[in-house]
Formats: structure tokens, C-alpha cells, sequence
């Protein structure tokens, strides 16, 4: 069982608002109860109010619950878009709120393993750097389907402003920030952009086709 399929599960079985026991919750699942411990943790850390302790056991109350829910790629863009709106508000409570939305979000999310961690760390509350990242997803989700060649003003990690013309191939979400992968045709190779350092995204007239080597099949991260 995944961790995130793992963690919505523990939500069904405490939403009852009755005390459970983290061994009983183990044996339910068919995990350790270290790791239903582990799984508790991270529940209270996304927000979820969570009451209880090791050895006692486990329930929640007062909160408000949605059923399941299965969100496209956009609907998760326009999710995002929406708190990023709500978190450059002025009033506190909003911010807040915005935060431990986000939270419980990244909390239920498939697990990604990045390469090259420290080239990923981006800033605790990056709400603003997403929104202007979001508003280049359109063009570049017009050009994947097109098959249509992007040339990008991209500022990089260090700071440095650089052209790009790429094949874009495929976006993904990795926890308020979302990526590109694409053939740049500067460094003949596939790299992974990401959106929010994007500082302009200009359509270019050439299309382009399958070549061996240079398709998403072929990516190797």
C-alpha cells in the first residue's frame, strides 16, 4: 500500500470520532504499529486534529470532511492558484488557513523521490513564486499538446538569466511547485525546469516529432 493511499485510510477509520488503538489501526492495515505512530505524526503536522498519544490511542474531532476526491493535473493547477491567492491576502487567519490546506494536500500526494535534493529546496512559504509560476502553465500546457517548440527566459538556482528553445514533453506537481520536463535543444539533452523560475514563455511557430532519443519514453531521470 502506498504511504499516501495508507494516510487517507487512517483518516476513514478515525473519522468515526471513537478512540483507536494504534496496534488495532496496525493490524487493520497490515503495518507495524511504529509506523502507524510515524503516520500520526505526520496527520497532526498536516493539520488534521489528531488527539491522542502512543500507547492510549488515536481519534479526531471537530473538523469538517470531503469525500474522496480524484483531481485532474488542472484542477490541482487551479487548487494551487487559488491558494496562492488566498496566502498574499492581508488577513492572518486566511494566511494560516492557506498554509494548513497546503499541507494537508502535500500530506495525501504520491511520494517523489528528487534527484540532486539541495537543487530542489525552495522557501518554507513559496505561495507567491508559485502563483507567477502558475500563470506560464497555460502556454506551456497549449505546447506540450501541440507538440509545439517554447522558447523560455529561465533564471536559474544561482541566479543566472538564460535562453532556452526546448521541446516541451511533460509537467509535474512536486508540492507547490511544478516542473517541466523538455529537450533543450541549447544543451542537446532533456532538463527539468522549474516553472516558478520561468520568467517568460514564448510559443514558436516550429512544431516538432517523436525523434529516438529525445522523446519523454526516453528519459531517463
Amino acid at each position: 500500500m502506498r504511504r499516501s493511499d495508507r494516510l487517507f485510510d487512517i483518516i476513514g477509520i478515525l473519522r468515526d470520532g471513537k478512540l483507536h488503538r494504534a496496534q488495532d489501526i496496525a493490524d487493520r492495515l497490515e503495518v507495524s504499529v511504529r509506523t502507524i505512530y510515524r503516520d500520526m505524526d505526520t496527520l497532526a503536522a498536516s493539520g488534521i486534529p489528531v488527539e491522542g498519544e502512543r500507547g492510549v490511542g488515536y481519534m479526531v474531532r471537530e473538523q469538517i470532511t470531503l469525500p474522496p476526491l480524484n483531481l485532474t493535473p488542472t484542477e490541482l493547477e487551479a487548487l494551487n492558484l487559488g491558494m496562492a491567492i488566498v496566502a498574499e491576502a492581508a488577513d492572518p487567519e486566511l494566511k494560516a488557513a492557506a498554509q494548513t490546506l497546503a499541507d494537508k494536500i502535500d500530506a495525501v500526494l504520491p511520494i517523489r523521490t528528487i534527484a540532486e535534493a539541495d537543487a530542489w529546496k525552495f522557501a518554507v512559504y513559496p505561495f507567491a513564486d508559485a502563483a507567477r509560476g502558475l500563470a506560464h502553465m497555460p502556454p506551456i500546457r497549449a505546447a506540450i499538446k501541440a507538440r509545439q517548440k517554447l522558447r523560455l527566459s529561465y533564471r536559474r538556482i544561482d541566479g543566472e538569466l538564460t535562453e532556452r528553445v526546448v521541446r516541451p514533453l511533460h509537467m509535474e506537481y512536486w508540492g507547490r511547485v511544478w516542473t517541466l520536463t523538455a529537450w533543450c535543444e541549447l544543451r542537446e539533452g532533456f532538463r527539468v525546469f522549474r516553472i516558478d523560475l520561468i520568467e517568460a514563455v514564448a510559443p514558436l511557430p516550429e512544431l516538432f516529432r517523436d525523434e529516438p532519443g529525445k522523446t519523454l519514453a526516453d528519459y531517463q531521470p
